[in-house]
């Protein structure tokens, strides 16, 4: 049986795509489930889209998210070098098989000409393609052109006539005619190979069995698979993922959104939630649960179960799967990867009892249940580092309340809450005193709640009165409900 062994190919050009995220998943998941290795090669053959120190920053990433590599730049090998640039000896001496074989050829055609020929193609109203015009230089026309220095590029030399048949693990046999196949450049006039030879060398040598790529790719498979054949190899397995699509479905793009994940990490969405939502992006499972695991995923995944048709990118399911993890967190271990978010926040207060990490995991408590993602968090708990909340004296309404009852009731909570001694102040306790007063005096709990509410907090929505009462303590509840009430 042939050795499982799948790769993961980035490029080194500044940040990890989203889209990336969940190939590096499936591939992850793949290799979980059939039991094999998992290889991260660099593609950096595009030295002009190359950033420098991007490297580090996608081990980083990848790191942060839990991927582990059996070989890679780090990890080592017996088939590196596994950074492209690296191999360039190793790609000349595989096109020259081809031009050995007649399967390629060079191309002397100026970037002049190529503009004038697409231009020409379209005003015709045909699809621009490259017209084949050095695919039969003679060799002494051609040693003559290298001699004399004109830059080149190397072709692939494409069937003119019949049918490519490929097949795709999901989608099963492609047709593709060859009259409308291209013939592609291989080798660039700087003598870096593209992206599809390099790949296709690479996979063949590292011994690579299945390909996880996006469907964008398809119309370069027939391409490949002549390759595999002018070679005489035999292709791994291909799994062409769907596209992942913005609701209005296009393509997701920096101008619509973030799509790198480390911008979505900064903001405070977890590895467990964007693992889960990338999952189900081209997945889908056959029990009833959307919520999984890493670890539950590595044991129920199977490819054959991945869609074909578009995934939709939708931030809110993001924001509930993260929402979801972040309810589930241990509060300790919340508060310690939230605090970053906090910093600015708690500097609006010289209070150091309100510094201590005591005073602040009461503080993230009274938010865990509504918070979509961390960096929410200094915004929604502002009040209550602050020393002097401001509100319009009409937001302590309560739907059509007069001014003379909402102060009346403020000051009857107030006069409750005085009488409630440090050592009962807690949130249970403050709910059950205040509770047992309106019921047993027969008053609506909005009329006294909800100005309380404000009086605290001073906004619309926030966490109930009771529990910030208890974070803020007592002496700070009675002084901000004293403050309410000197509004009228």
């Amino acid at each position: 049986m042939k050795k499982i062994r799948t790769r993961f190919a980035p490029s080194p050009t500044g940040f990890l795509h989203i889209g990336s995220l969940r190939s590096v998943l499936f591939v992850h998941l793949l290799v979980k489930s059939l039991g094999g290795k998992m290889i991260l090669r660099l593609d950096d053959t595009d030295q002009k889209r190359y950033i420098k120190g991007s490297e580090e920053k996608l081990y980083e990433t990848l790191d942060r998210l839990g991927f582990k590599f059996d070989e890679g730049p780090r990890a080592g090998g017996d088939y590196g070098s596994y950074i492209q640039s690296q191999r360039k000896e190793i790609y000349n001496k595989y096109i020259k098989k081809l031009l050995d074989k007649q399967k390629a050829y060079y191309c002397f055609c100026t970037s002049e000409r190529l503009q004038k020929m697409r231009e020409d193609q379209q005003a015709q109203k045909l699809p621009p393609r490259y017209d084949r015009c050095c695919r039969d230089l003679s060799e002494k026309k051609v040693e003559k052109k290298i001699n004399s220095g004109e830059k080149f590029v190397i072709r692939q030399k494409m069937p003119l006539a019949g049918e490519v048949i490929v097949n795709d693990e999901l989608r099963g046999e492609i047709k593709f005619q060859a009259s409308e196949l291209e013939d592609h450049v291989l080798i660039k006039s700087d003598g870096m190979p593209t992206y599809q030879f390099a790949l296709i060398v690479d996979d063949h040598l590292m011994e690579i069995s299945h390909v996880i790529r996006g469907e964008e790719w398809i119309p370069s498979f027939p391409k490949n698979i002549l390759l595999y054949k002018n070679f005489g190899w035999e292709p791994p397995k291909f799994i062409h993922i769907p596209l992942t699509l913005n609701k209005g479905g296009g393509k997701l793009s920096k101008r619509q959104g973030d799509v790198a994940v480390e911008d979505y990490l900064k903001k405070g969405y977890l590895v467990e939630a964007l693992i889960n939502f990338c999952a189900l992006l081209g997945w889908h499972s056959k029990c009833d649960s959307e919520i999984f695991s890493l670890d539950e995923l590595e044991k129920i995944f199977t490819y054959k179960d991945m869609n074909i048709s578009p995934a939709i990118f939708d931030i809110e399911k993001l924001n509930y799967f993260n929402g979801y993890y972040i309810r589930k967190m241990d509060l300790e271990k919340l508060v310690k990867i939230i605090k970053p978010y906090l910093e600015e926040t708690i500097k609006k207060t010289s209070d150091k009892k309100k510094q201590t990490d005591e005073f602040i995991k009461n503080v993230v408590s009274t938010e865990q249940e509504r918070l979509k993602k961390l960096s929410e968090i200094g915004e929604l708990t502002e009040f209550f580092f602050v020393d002097k909340l401001d509100y319009p004296k009409d937001m302590l309404l309560w739907k059509k309340q007069e001014e003379t009852d909402c102060k009346k009731n403020l000051e009857t909570i107030k006069n409750i809450l005085e009488k409630i001694s440090e050592n009962e102040w807690t949130k249970k306790s403050i709910e059950n005193i205040i509770i047992k007063y309106l019921k047993n005096n027969d008053l609506k709990v909005g009329d006294y709640l909800w100005p309380t509410r404000v009086a605290l907090t001073g906004k619309k929505q926030s966490p109930g009165p009771f529990e910030v009462a208890f974070v803020l303590g007592k002496e700070e509840s009675l002084n901000k409900i004293q403050n309410a009430i000197n509004l009228f």
